[in-house]
C-alpha cells in the first residue's frame, strides 16, 4: 500500500528544505514527504494524487508566499482533499491573520517561525493532527478504477473484460457524482465528460477514454503475440478443456499455446459458483478455478494468447496453421480446438438494441451490486442459471427465473434445485417466456407470455440475464473439418458412415476418438459434437485429447 502523503509548501528555498528535513526525520517511516515552491505547483501536485488515488494526509504551508498565500492554497487544496489537515506556517506578525483562517478558512493549526526546536514546537501539533487523522483514514483503492455509467454497453463490456481476466478494477458510475463528493472530486479532476466515458484510470497516473480490449489488453501487459512462429500443439480456446489440455501437454514435453479469444476460463469462468467439481467439497468459482488452471499451465511453460482471435485455420503438408486477427500465422504439428460454446442470442423485439443496457448473456457477475435491492429476471434452467439465481439472490430483492419448460428437474442439478427452493426471493416461473423487451436507452420493461393461462404480463424491469442454450463458434472451420448441422465439431465415430472413414481421410486407421475429420486437428469439450456440457467432462476432454495426440505424433 502506498503511504499517505505530506505536502510543504513555501517559496523561500532554504525554509522549504529545513521544513522538509524535520518532516522526514519524523515521519518518512509511515508518510511520505513531498515539496513544493509555489501555490500552483501544490495544487497541480495534489490533482496528480487525485487522479492516481493517492491519499493526503497533511498539508503544511507558509503564509507569506507571492501569487498565492499560504490560506488562499489552504482553501483551494480543500476542493481536492477536504480530510487532510491543514497547518499554516507564520511570522508573529501575522498570527491575527492565522486565527482568522482557522475560521475562515477552515484550518486546523497555525506554527510559528522558527519552530526549533522540533520535538517542542512542531512535532507534538503534528503527531496530533496525524494521528487524529489516521484514527478516519481507510485505505485507497490502489488498482485500476472504471468511470462509466451503469447502462454504457462499453462501459459494462469493459468491467466484464476486467473482471474475467483477473485484473482488479474499482467501477465508478459518475451518474451518482451529484450524491457522492469523492466521485464527484475525481470525476471534476479527470474531466470525465460523456464524450470521454468509460474512462479507465490506472495506478501510474496514466488513462485511456473509452478503450478498445486491444488497447486495455495492452496497457495491462496482456501477451497478445505469439513467441514463436511454430508449436508442437497450438491450443484454440482457453475453457476447462482447453486449460487441462495445456497443462498436460506442456507438463508432458509439449511446446505449447493456448489462444483465448476473450479470457482464460471461457463460459465456466463466468459462473458464480461450482459446487460439484471433484476435490472442492465447498465449491468454488469460476473465475477461482480459472485462476487456479492459468497458473498451473503457466508453470508448465504453457504460453497464452489472451485476449487474441483466431479467424482462419488450413493444413500445409503435416502442419497445421492458424491465422490470428492481427494476420499473423502460427504453425503447429497438431491444433486442438476448445472454443465450447456461447448463449444463443433472445431473439424477441427490443433485445438486440438493449443488449449491455439492461440485458445480458451470462452470469455478468460485475452487474450484481448494480442490481442491489431491485428485482432480477433470469431466462433459463440449466445449472448456469441456477448458479446465477443463487449469486443474484445476495443481492437482488427479489430474483425471478423465467423456465420454458415444465421444471428444473429435467435440466439442472438436484443440489441446485434444493438450494432454489430454500431461498425466500428467488420466484420461479415455469412454462414462461419473454416476448419482448422494453425501453429506449435502457432496459425499461419485459413481456413474459404464460403458456397455461395464454395471457401476457408487461413488468418493470431492470436486469435480464439470459442463459438459453449454447451455439459454438466454429464457421471459421467449415471449409477444414466436418461439422453437424448445429456447427459442433464431428470427432471420433461420429465421423464414420457406414462403417467407412470420413472422404479424403488419408491413414490406415480410424480417427481417434477426440480426433477430426482432419488426421492432427483434434477437438475437446462443449464444441465437440456429443459432449456432456458439465466443467469436470472439458478437463478430462482435455487431458484425453493429449494422449490422443502423442498417439498421432508418435505415428507421424
Amino acid at each position: 500500500m502506498a503511504k499517505p502523503v505530506i505536502i510543504t509548501v513555501d517559496d523561500d528555498a532554504e525554509v522549504l528544505r529545513a521544513v522538509e528535513r524535520d518532516l522526514r526525520r519524523r515521519y518518512a517511516e509511515r508518510y511520505r514527504v513531498l515539496r513544493a515552491d509555489s501555490g500552483a505547483s501544490a495544487l497541480e501536485a495534489l490533482g496528480g494524487l487525485q487522479r492516481r488515488g493517492g491519499q493526503v494526509s497533511l498539508l503544511l504551508a507558509d503564509q507569506r508566499m507571492p501569487v498565492m498565500t499560504g490560506v488562499e492554497f489552504l482553501g483551494k487544496a480543500v476542493g481536492l482533499f477536504p480530510d487532510a489537515k491543514r497547518v499554516l506556517l507564520t511570522a508573529y506578525a501575522d498570527t491575527d491573520a492565522a486565527i482568522r483562517a482557522i475560521n475562515d478558512a477552515r484550518i486546523h493549526h497555525y506554527l510559528l517561525k522558527p519552530w526549533d526546536p522540533p520535538e517542542e514546537h512542531l512535532y507534538p501539533v503534528l503527531d496530533d493532527l496525524l494521528e487524529d487523522w489516521m484514527a478516519s483514514f481507510r485505505p485507497a483503492f490502489e488498482g485500476v478504477r472504471v468511470l462509466g455509467t451503469r447502462w454504457s454497453p462499453h462501459s459494462y463490456a469493459i468491467s466484464d473484460f476486467l473482471a474475467r481476466n483477473q485484473a482488479p478494477y474499482q467501477w465508478i458510475d459518475v451518474e451518482t457524482a451529484p450524491q457522492n463528493a469523492a466521485v464527484r472530486r475525481l470525476v471534476e479532476a479527470v474531466g470525465a465528460q460523456a464524450s470521454s466515458l468509460p474512462m479507465v484510470l490506472f495506478p501510474d497516473g496514466s488513462s485511456l477514454s473509452n478503450p478498445s480490449t486491444a488497447e486495455l489488453a495492452e496497457k495491462l501487459g496482456l501477451r497478445v503475440r505469439p513467441e514463436m512462429a511454430f508449436y508442437d500443439l497450438v491450443i484454440v480456446g482457453g475453457g476447462p478443456a482447453g486449460l487441462a489440455a495445456a497443462v498436460y501437454g506442456a507438463s508432458e514435453g509439449l511446446r505449447t499455446v493456448m489462444i483465448e479469444m476473450e479470457a482464460p476460463g471461457g463460459q465456466a469462468g463466468m459462473s458464480s459458483r461450482i459446487e460439484n467439481y471433484l476435490g472442492f467439497p465447498s465449491g468454488l468459482s469460476g473465475g477461482d478455478l480459472a485462476r487456479r488452471a492459468v497458473a498451473q499451465a503457466r508453470r508448465f511453460g504453457v504460453e497464452i494468447l489472451a485476449p487474441q482471435q483466431v479467424t482462419a485455420a488450413r493444413v500445409e503438408g503435416p502442419s497445421r496453421i492458424v491465422k490470428l486477427a492481427g494476420g499473423n500465422d502460427i504453425g503447429c504439428k497438431v491444433l486442438l480446438i476448445a472454443t465450447g460454446v456461447s448463449y444463443r442470442k433472445l431473439d424477441v423485439p427490443g433485445a438486440e438494441s438493449l443488449q449491455g443496457r439492461g440485458v445480458y448473456y451470462g452470469s455478468a457477475m460485475t452487474q450484481a451490486l448494480s442490481s442491489k435491492d431491485e428485482e432480477v429476471y433470469i431466462i433459463g434452467g440449466a445449472n448456469s442459471a441456477g448458479q446465477a439465481a443463487m449469486y443474484f439472490s445476495r443481492y437482488a430483492r427479489r430474483v425471478v427465473m423465467l423456465v420454458r419448460g415444465e421444471s428444473l428437474s429435467a435440466s439442472m442439478s438436484q443440489y441446485l434445485i434444493d438450494q432454489i427452493k430454500r431461498m425466500p426471493n428467488i420466484q420461479v416461473e415455469t412454462r414462461a417466456r419473454v416476448v419482448e423487451v422494453h425501453g429506449d436507452s435502457r432496459l425499461e420493461a419485459i413481456s413474459i407470455h404464460c403458456v397455461d393461462s395464454g395471457q401476457t404480463d408487461r413488468v418493470p424491469a431492470n436486469s435480464l440475464f439470459v442463459f438459453i442454450g449454447a451455439e459454438p463458434n466454429t464457421d471459421w472451420l467449415a471449409a477444414v473439418v466436418e461439422r453437424d448441422q448445429r456447427g459442433f465439431i464431428l470427432t471420433g465415430a461420429d465421423l464414420m458412415r457406414d462403417g467407412k472413414r470420413p472422404g479424403g481421410w488419408p491413414l490406415d486407421r480410424d480417427p481417434f476418438l477426440t480426433e477430426t475429420s482432419v488426421p492432427g486437428i483434434f477437438a475437446a469439450g462443449d464444441v465437440r459434437h456429443g459432449s456432456v456440457k458439465r466443467v469436470a467432462s472439458g478437463v478430462g476432454e482435455g487431458a484425453m485429447a493429449v494422449q490422443f495426440i502423442h498417439q498421432y505424433l508418435g505415428a507421424a
